[in-house]
Formats: C-alpha cells, sequence, structure tokens
C-alpha cells in the first residue's frame, strides 16, 4: 500500500511528490503525460533563467523519482473508497494508497466523478477548480488537490508551491506533528 498516490506530475503533481518521497513516505506519481506545462516557455520561475515546459515538466518527474517516487505511465479512470485508503484504477493498473493528491491541472472530471465537489474557477480560461480547504483537503476525506485545479494560479512556480504545501501537510498528518524540509550546504 502507497502512503500517497498523486494523480499528475506537472508542476504540483511533482512537487508533491518530491518532498512526500523524500520524506520517506511510499508514493506513486501517476501521470498521463497531458500536462499543460508541456506546451509552456518559463522565464518567471524563481532560481531559473529559462526553460520549456516539456524540460521542466521532465526535471521534476527526475527528482520525485531520484528520491523514491514511483512514477507510472497510466489513465486513471477511478477511485474507489477501500477499507483502509482508496483504491486507484488506471487504464492498466489498480493501486491501494491511504492519501490522493489530484494534481490535474485543468481537469476535474475524475474529481466530479468521484464526488469530490467543484467550484467555478476564477482564473482566465479555467471554468472549474476542486473546492478545497486552505491545507489542500477536498470534501472527501483523504483526498487533497493541488495546483491549478485548486484554484490556484496556473504560473507554474505557484502550481509547484502548492503541490508542495498540500504535501507538507499530508506528511504532517501521517507524521502526527508539523514537518519541515529544509536542506543545508555541505561544507
Amino acid at each position: 500500500m502507497y502512503e500517497v498516490a498523486i494523480i499528475g506530475a506537472g508542476p504540483a503533481g511533482a512537487s508533491a511528490a518530491i518532498f512526500t518521497a523524500k520524506a520517506g513516505k511510499k508514493t506513486v506519481l501517476i501521470d498521463n503525460d497531458k500536462s499543460m506545462t508541456k506546451r509552456a516557455w518559463v522565464e518567471n520561475h524563481y532560481g531559473v533563467m529559462e526553460i520549456t515546459g516539456p524540460d521542466l515538466v521532465e526535471i521534476g518527474k527526475k527528482q520525485a523519482v531520484k528520491f523514491g517516487a514511483e512514477l507510472v505511465s497510466a489513465q486513471v479512470v477511478d477511485i474507489t473508497k477501500a477499507e483502509t485508503g482508496f483504491l486507484i484504477q488506471t487504464d492498466n493498473a489498480t493501486f491501494k494508497t491511504k492519501h490522493v493528491i489530484l494534481a490535474t491541472g485543468i481537469a476535474t472530471d475524475l474529481a466530479e466523478k468521484i464526488g469530490v465537489k467543484t467550484k467555478p474557477g476564477t482564473e482566465p480560461r479555467i471554468k472549474t477548480v476542486i473546492d478545497v480547504d486552505t491545507s489542500g483537503r477536498t470534501n472527501v476525506d483523504g483526498i487533497w488537490a493541488a495546483g491549478t485545479v485548486a484554484g490556484v494560479s496556473v504560473h507554474t512556480i505557484i502550481t509547484a508551491g502548492d503541490g508542495a504545501k498540500v504535501a507538507i501537510n499530508i506528511i504532517s498528518e501521517l507524521n502526527g506533528e508539523r514537518y519541515v524540509d529544509h536542506d543545508v550546504l555541505k561544507a
């Protein structure tokens, strides 16, 4: 059983996976390779002079894998409540997890299918988003959302930060105390 399953490996999802995997939480990152960031040119991302969206997405996936996340290429077709946690059904496999992070960009159809509440979006061209609290929780206990689908700005720096925030909140819940991840320079 995974502790965290993340659906979507764009900036929000991969960032969440970096944090959960680095914290030692068994993490699966399921991606359908449809990130809208793959069409982007990025010059406004702190710490990066310029990068193509496809390169940013690939680096994010590699970072998540580096820390132990399992990367799976698949389309999630359903999520159901299990005795403990959830069963995630893809087009070719099933995964069992305690927590789910929906980081699906502009796609809310899966959320709506499984009973996660949505609301009108506020960003230009974003019609619907998942209704979350300030921690990233949805109305379904154990299902969280991060990034554009959770109503934050579409800018990659913001969606990546939101994914990290949601991951920190899940890690804190799993650990039973506030989790902080600070890297320091090695002398």
